[in-house]
């Protein structure tokens, strides 16, 4: 909401020297966001005067283009120019070359002189051109930056005005005037209007506030007037979807005469465009009180008008010029043609005011807040009108604001209002609500005095009955958010002074702190970014193919998946059962844009719905549910577990003078997946793997020692690569992070570390094709007995001197006692029972 200050000042108290944003600092006390400051001074500086020509000789060009030479006073005759500068004619007669053919001899105008800035940061200055030296720019509404016409100059009189010569023209027109623009919420409406916002100001500054609704001299009752009916017998949103109805004809309207430069400037500040005098003057009142109107042609009328809902295949011609198929839910203005208007939402072309209209009737009406809502969003037509009735407007205002409309189109249209008038619907009960003296403070956490709860709610224009336990609380009419005892504490708090509530940090009990999980959570994320790794945050939403893919590792596995009643976009349109979809769309779009060497990883949760989803009701508001009422909804909450995921991409390091970088492989992330076991205490176990996501060959499953699976490590299917446009060399892991939580020890205690020196023995041994690796390890490490310290595979090697379906692996063994130095006898015998485990499991022959 933009909030023009001269506008402002009529009904709130402001400093005259008050900017936009000292009005914004003040409203930022009672709620309100700053949005913008808007200042035509900022792109349009002086001198900027009124001019009259003296003088106009056209020249004809030899570029086909006629000229206008013209002598412009812009200092009253007799009086000597006051403004200096290169190009100031003293004499206070500016010769000025002008292309415009809208104007003659004696029309005043607006010169801006030499010195000038006009909107675009261009600088006026005296040049020659046409053979002539022009002192100066005779200035359209566009160059001025009030407007868009920039067919002709500005003519004053044409818009009313016979200002003396040599004023200024930035006064005249209003630029010297600001904005302040404010965010307000959606259940804030009625500050979408000046008398809302002089209302708010009010209470920010303790300064007096005058309604602008006060000033208007309505009629109590209306009779006699056009007719009006409301049809709505059967409302679809709770509540009709009109309960008042306000017309009033004014006659003999010259709908062609100028807008005022003191109303077209005010809306322009607050961002509307002026269009004519009747329409500009039903924008006036709406953003004055709040109320939207709608003026009808009254000669095109037919018939009474009804508000009724529309009827299957019913169309309508709206004002944008669009035929539009209504909907049976759409409220609608109709006459005996037919659908005249979508209510609250946009009126219909045929009974449009326009330069040849003398008859105007006025509608002011209120609507129900959700109706207008969908019609709105089912034509995709927002408007100034809808965004006010969607939020709510006062129902009390409605008259006031026809009256308004009345006396603006009497005073500056020529017209005479008809004394009959319309008033039809049945006002809604007051909304009443009790408010317990103590709830207030025990609500917002800060002791509120007697005084301070009843001035506040008086403020705002409720009224209070006290009553033995505290008050009943009428709302007032233009606040339609108010409903409950929360709400009015609220309203306390922000006019009392948010300020007020002390800040402060609830104490941890001696000896709490993080927990377990929170513990082992951090360790491994600080873990894996030390491994030099990026953290990154990928949407949880994926597609049903993603899903597929990654959320069970046989394709065409049962799988299941929580599907979302309203997505972002059918191509996300589930939660995700994994991880590694989102990693994989941060590393293709960082891939897609010249980063290629990428670490990255996520610690995440993934959606893993059971037998139950849902439930088939929620618990009332305002009752705490039973503990059954708990379970059964929590038994409907898919299982959450925290993932980890990690994507490698392209090289492990940059590339640098003698420094060839290593691609990422298999072997990496499996390095990063044990990583985050040893962080946790947590032993895991890496067998030959089999996914869907993962190259068949290059893919490592990851369990604990009893037997459960916690994730999958290795390099994605190239095929998959392939459809991301991802290098063919990708890794990738992702692991279980709650159940490596829920394996690890309570405690992991370091291992005695020995003085005493390391004795090491390498041995290769040759074992069938289909033997794992680790079985291997696992049998070595056994056989070994106490003094292997360590035991790692450091080759791998098939081919010429290997019997045929066999392989040979070769591993490293470090052997140290903590009492004593090992003899070299002493290290060759535990290698030896070592082999003869593994010869004894797998019919290993040492190479």
């Amino acid at each position: 909401m933009r909030i023009p200050l001269s506008w402002l000042r009529e009904f709130a108290q402001i400093p005259a020297g008050a900017t936009a944003e000292d009005v914004m600092a003040d409203l930022v006390k009672v709620g309100f966001e700053e949005e913008a400051v808007h200042r035509p001074t900022d792109a349009l500086r002086g001198p900027v005067v009124v001019g009259q020509v003296l003088s106009l000789v056209k020249e004809p060009q030899s570029n086909g283009k006629t000229i206008n030479w013209c002598q412009v006073r812009v200092v009253p005759e007799g009086q000597e120019q006051t403004l200096t500068g290169k190009g100031i004619d003293p004499s206070g007669v500016q010769g000025i070359v002008c292309g415009a053919h809208n104007f003659v001899e004696g029309d005043k105008v607006v010169v801006t002189l030499p010195g000038a800035v006009l909107p675009g940061d261009f600088h006026i200055s005296a040049r020659k051109t046409y053979g002539h030296m022009s002192a100066g720019m005779i200035a359209s509404v566009r160059e001025l930056g009030i407007g868009e016409d920039h067919d002709g100059i500005l003519v004053l009189s044409r818009i009313g005005l016979d200002p003396e010569i040599g004023t200024d023209a930035m006064e005249l027109l209003g630029l010297y005037d600001q904005a302040a623009e404010i965010n307000v919420t959606p259940d804030r409406g009625y500050a979408f209007s000046i008398r809302g916002v002089a209302r708010e100001y009010a209470h920010a500054t303790g300064t007096e506030f005058t309604d602008p609704a006060s000033k208007v001299n309505a009629p109590a009752v209306l009779s006699g007037g056009y007719g009006v009916k409301i049809n709505d017998d059967a409302p679809i949103y709770g509540k009709p979807g009109c309960d008042r109805f306000v017309a009033r004809t004014v006659r003999g309207v010259d709908a062609t005469r100028p807008t005022p430069p003191w109303m077209s400037s005010r809306l322009r500040l607050a961002g509307i465009r002026s269009i004519s005098l009747p329409v500009d003057i039903s924008n006036y009142v709406m953003l004055e009180l709040g109320q939207p109107l709608h003026f009808y042609d009254q000669d095109k009328l037919s018939g009474d008008i009804v508000v009724r809902r529309a009827v299957a295949g019913e169309k309508l011609t709206t004002l944008d010029g669009k035929e539009r198929s209504l909907d049976p839910e759409d409220l609608l203005i109709t006459d005996a043609s037919g659908a005249i208007g979508v209510a609250g939402v946009m009126g219909g072309a045929s009974t449009e005011v326009s330069d040849a209209t003398t008859a105007v009737l006025i509608e002011a009406a209120h609507f129900e807040e959700v109706s207008i809502a969908r019609s709105r969003r089912r034509h995709k037509l927002p408007s100034e009108a809808s965004k006010r009735f969607e939020r709510g407007v006062d129902w009390q205002v409605a008259n006031i604001a026809a009256q308004r409309a009345v006396d603006l189109l009497v005073e500056l249209a020529g017209g005479t209002a008809d004394e009959a008038g319309t008033d039809v619907g049945t006002a809604p009960d007051p909304v009443t609500i009790v408010l317990p003296a103590e709830f207030p403070a025990a609500r917002i956490g800060i002791d509120f005095t007697e005084d301070q709860i009843v001035t506040s709610l008086e403020d705002l224009g409720a009224v209070l009955e006290k009553t033995g336990a505290g008050w009943t609380v009428t709302a007032p009419s233009w606040r339609n958010d108010l409903e409950t005892k929360e709400d009015l504490s609220e309203e306390v708090a922000r006019l009392v002074g948010y300020d007020q509530i002390p800040a402060t940090l609830p104490v941890a009990p001696p000896g709490r702190g993080l927990t377990r999980v929170q513990q082992q959570r951090r360790r491994l994320v600080q873990a894996l970014a030390d491994a030099g790794l990026t953290e990154v945050l990928a949407y949880p939403f994926v597609s049903k193919a993603a899903n597929d893919t990654f959320g069970v590792a046989e394709e065409g596995a049962p799988r299941t998946a929580v599907k979302l009643a309203n997505p972002i976009s059918e191509e996300h349109g589930y939660l995700r059962t994994s991880v590694l979809p989102g990693l994989l769309e941060i590393a293709k779009r960082n891939h897609s844009r010249g980063f290629r060497d990428l670490a990255v990883f996520e610690a995440g949760m993934v959606f893993l719905p059971g037998d139950t989803l849902g439930t088939p009701s929620i618990p009332p508001l305002g009752v705490k549910p039973s503990d059954e009422v708990l379970d059964a909804l929590y038994d409907g909450v898919p299982d959450q577990p925290l993932h980890i995921a990690a994507v490698l991409t392209g090289h492990d390091s940059p590339a640098a003078a003698g420094h060839a970088p290593r691609l990422w492989d298999w072997a990496d992330a499996l390095d990063i997946a044990r990583l985050a076991g040893d962080v946790l205490g947590v032993e895991l176990v890496v067998t030959q793997g089999r996914h869907q996501a993962f190259h068949p060959g290059r893919a490592a499953q990851l369990s604990l020692r009893s037997g459960e699976v916690v994730g999958y490590a290795g390099e994605l299917h190239p095929k998959l690569l392939a459809a991301h446009d991802m290098p063919a060399r990708s890794a990738a892991l992702e692991l279980n992070a709650d159940a490596l939580f829920e394996a690890a020890a309570d405690v992991v205690v370091a291992r005695h570390i020995s003085t005493f020196p390391v004795a090491t023995q390498d041995v290769a041994l040759v074992v069938p094709q289909d033997v794992p690796a680790d079985d291997v390890l696992a049998a070595l490490r056994e056989g070994a007995g106490q003094l292997l310290e360590d035991v790692a595979l450091f080759d791998v090697y098939a081919g010429k001197g290997i019997e045929e379906g066999k392989k040979s692996l070769a591993f490293g063994l470090r052997f140290r006692a903590t009492d004593r130095t090992l003899t070299a006898d002493e290290a060759s015998e535990a290698r030896e029972r070592a082999v003869a485990t593994a010869a004894e499991r797998f019919g290993a022959v040492q190479r």
